[in-house]
């Protein structure tokens, strides 16, 4: 029996191509906006720019950049989201004393810049998501919010639930001071990954959840996978970066359906993720991990950015549970600089609706 996969976001019926949402790291230029990428046909190692490899979509909110963005799909309703970092790093009207990484880790956006779509080619404005607004009223003591991803949860809410079961529930890096520490002065806090779930990505529907993962070092980037086994079991992966004094990207699995509360066991699977793809085999070289699953054979894929301005290279296995080995292949193809980013698989219907309209509002 196969081993079906159910990558996030859940392949639709008649699945057929991919899309690529992604920025571009350009210190000359603005870049900080959206990319999409269209498969060559139902090949997930080719990949063409759409609209000219220019942006499709730009953040007029916040820093009016975005960086880090993540497609996902509501399975009930058929709406595809855009969901990224509010954040411009070259921005050369800025004041370049708080140019820095320390003043954006502590005292940036708590917001993610959020756009919608019925049809992935007429998208919504963007509006703002607050991950640190608690339910109660008061707000989680967050430094930046950064690089999210979401996994649609079906049964996230007990039955009677007003407005169904479902929710996403939405992962990101962020420092987590204390409540009494408002000016986050404390010297001590890292990035852990934090947690929090929502419906629709409306501050109406958002409740923030807590700690994810928190390795006792800094930790970003967590992209996640899930594959349903022989038995039922649905088992769940996941590709963090530990940004701290042993830097790598690893991979850990776990097989309990509440994956994000506190206490459960991941299993490790591998560690120094894609350090080959770097020129010195650094394993703290490469970040901003995306996991997908091509829905025609047993592929998973891991593309992992070579820092600082390389972009994605690609991993690739039948067998995630065994980790992950090198795609070397003459015939993988993306745009120069492609960085941090997630794959969206797509119906035969939206692939040509894409194509035709090349990511440009006909």
């Amino acid at each position: 029996m196969s081993i079906s996969h159910l990558p996030q976001p859940q392949p639709p019926a008649d699945p057929y191509g991919y899309l690529l949402v992604h920025f571009i790291e350009d210190p000359d230029g603005y870049a900080e906006r959206i990319y999409l990428d269209l498969s060559d046909g139902d090949n997930p190692e080719r990949w063409n720019p759409l609209n000219g490899g220019k942006p499709i979509l730009t953040s007029p909110l916040g820093t009016t950049g975005v960086r880090d963005p993540y497609l996902t799909r509501n399975p009930e309703t058929g709406r595809v989201y855009v969901i990224a970092t509010d954040l411009r790093v070259f921005d050369p009207d800025a004041d370049q004393s708080r140019q820095n990484w320390e003043t954006w880790s502590h005292h940036g956006s708590t917001n993610l810049i959020i756009w919608h779509s019925d049809d992935l080619v007429h998208w919504s404005e963007p509006h703002t998501l607050d991950v640190s607004a608690r339910q109660d009223g008061t707000h989680a003591q967050l430094g930046m919010a950064w690089a999210p991803e979401a996994l649609w949860v079906p049964d996230y809410y007990p039955e009677g639930h007003e407005g169904g079961r479902g929710a996403f529930v939405l992962y990101w890096s962020s420092k987590l001071f204390a409540d009494d520490d408002p000016e986050h002065l404390d010297g001590r806090v890292y990035d852990r990954v934090l947690w929090g779930a929502t419906s629709d990505f409306t501050d109406a529907t958002y409740a923030y959840g807590g700690v994810f993962i928190d390795a006792g070092a800094p930790t970003i980037d967590t992209t996640m996978l899930q594959r349903t086994l022989p038995d039922g079991t649905i088992r769940t992966y996941r590709a963090t970066k530990n940004n701290g004094p042993d830097p790598n990207i690893w991979l850990d699995r776990t097989d309990v359906s509440r994956w994000w509360e506190p206490g459960v066991l991941w299993t490790p699977v591998q560690r120094d993720i894609g350090a080959e793809w770097t020129e010195s085999g650094n394993p703290g070289g490469v970040e901003g991990p995306a996991l997908f699953a091509s829905h025609s054979d047993d592929r998973v894929y891991l593309y992992v950015d070579v820092i600082p301005s390389i972009g994605y290279r690609p991993m690739v296995t039948v067998n995630p549970d065994g980790g992950f080995d090198y795609l070397r292949s003459d015939d993988f193809f993306m745009a120069p600089h492609t960085k941090h980013g997630g794959v969206l698989s797509l119906s035969r219907a939206e692939y040509e609706r894409l194509k035709a309209a090349d990511g440009t509002i006909g």
